[in-house]
């Protein structure tokens, strides 16, 4: 079946299974944002272990996500991992260590002769929900504003060099950070204003699931309250950065040549030219500000559905953005001929072929964790019964 398939089909193919699981992660990410409301709405230390074995329930498939997102990249689009993993590793090491503090916190927060004390890995929380969402979509900026990378596949064969061949090279003595503070064209606002959206949008995604999800009349009505803050927040950064992109210039890439070039309204022209991403991303964004509206006006509790739903699918299209129509989804800066596009990126069409045979085994997967999720939470979660838990975090 996928042996009938181009290249160049199977290259799109996997370029949406990385795009959706990237959806994915950052909806999950309210496990991250939650973390950082834990003070904020829970004042008892009841409340706190409340909403902790709430989050605690979800925190492993955020985790599992993000591997699983890393993995299909390495596996897809090889040169992708080796260049920004390999070069931006500041950036990734700070994500990886977040996520790793927030494993160790969960499995040891209130374990007995815990040295560190309760508070401490409750910091540890807070600390992987703020870095871990705001470099997660600073890194996912770079993807419109590129990075500076330069690539020379030659390096493999060329025998002068002093030092191991290399086929990418990191040009910034920052290694991945200066994504979020270089003043160089300004590219660090647009990064950082996706990463502070991301941030506000796990709390908000949050602030819904603790609506749909906790038996805790107090909590519920403090989330409620919470929830128009963090809106009144993520809505006016998200838009300016959307709207931002749409006037950028972007990196197109003539299909005969493989040549890259600076064109500008290159996103916007990616949404005109694809018409079915422009309706995902309407979609989308009604989604997010209708499960808000029923949240927020109408006092519903299903708000989480449509935002998170919405989320999907707005993220999903970003991504596919980023790589479908001639674009270079990771654009050097340095370099503008060394930028990644799915052509040149990619592993060989007999990998990607085996890889896809795999990968009919996801919708089986993404039943059984649906059907878990559904099973888990079935019912609210109270006190009492966190309490009578005896794997409680």
């Amino acid at each position: 079946m996928f042996e009938a398939l181009s290249h160049s089909t199977l290259q799109h193919y996997w370029w949406f299974i990385v795009s959706v699981l990237g959806a994915t992660l950052v909806f999950l990410l309210f496990v991250q944002g939650g973390q950082t409301l834990l003070y904020k709405i829970g004042k008892t230390e009841q409340q706190r272990n409340l909403i902790v074995n709430l989050l605690g329930r979800k925190w492993e498939l955020t985790f599992t996500t993000l591997v699983t997102f890393g993995g299909a990249f390495f596996a897809a689009f090889p040169l992708f991992y080796s260049t920004s993993f390999g070069g931006a590793y500041w950036v990734w090491i700070l994500i990886l260590f977040a996520f790793v503090v927030q494993a160790v916190s969960y499995e040891y927060r209130r374990k007995p002769n815990n040295f560190l004390g309760q508070k401490t890995f409750e910091k540890f929380l807070f600390f992987n929900g703020l870095v871990g969402t705001v470099l997660l979509g600073a890194a996912v900026s770079t993807f419109f504003t590129g990075a500076e990378f330069s690539v020379n596949k030659l390096n493999l064969v060329n025998l002068t060099r002093d030092t191991m061949p290399v086929i990418s090279e990191w040009k910034s003595p920052f290694y991945g950070l200066e994504a979020v503070f270089t003043l160089e064209h300004w590219a660090f606002l647009q990064n950082l204003a996706l990463g502070v959206a991301v941030f506000f949008l796990s709390r908000v995604l949050a602030l819904l699931y603790f609506i749909k999800n906790l038996n805790d009349n107090e909590l519920v009505e403090k989330s409620r309250k919470a929830l128009v803050l963090n809106t009144l927040i993520f809505l006016p950064v998200f838009l300016f950065w959307l709207i931002r992109l749409m006037t950028l210039d972007g990196f197109g890439v003539y299909p005969d040549t493989e040549e890259v070039f600076k064109e500008p309204f290159k996103y916007f022209h990616n949404l005109i030219e694809q018409p079915l991403l422009l309706v995902l991303l309407l979609a989308g964004l009604v989604g997010v500000l209708y499960g808000l509206f029923l949240a927020i006006v109408k006092q519903k509790e299903n708000g989480i559905l449509f935002t998170g739903s919405g989320t999907f699918l707005t993220v999903l299209t970003l991504f596919l953005l980023a790589g479908y129509n001639d674009t270079a989804y990771y654009p050097s800066t340095y370099d503008l001929q060394s930028s990644l596009t799915l052509a040149n990126s990619s592993s060989s069409k007999f990998t990607l072929t085996a890889m896809s045979y795999v990968s009919v085994i996801v919708p089986i997967v993404v039943l059984y964790i649906w059907n878990n999720w559904r099973k888990m939470n079935k019912q609210k979660l109270s006190s009492a019964e966190v309490e009578k838990d005896g794997h409680s975090y």
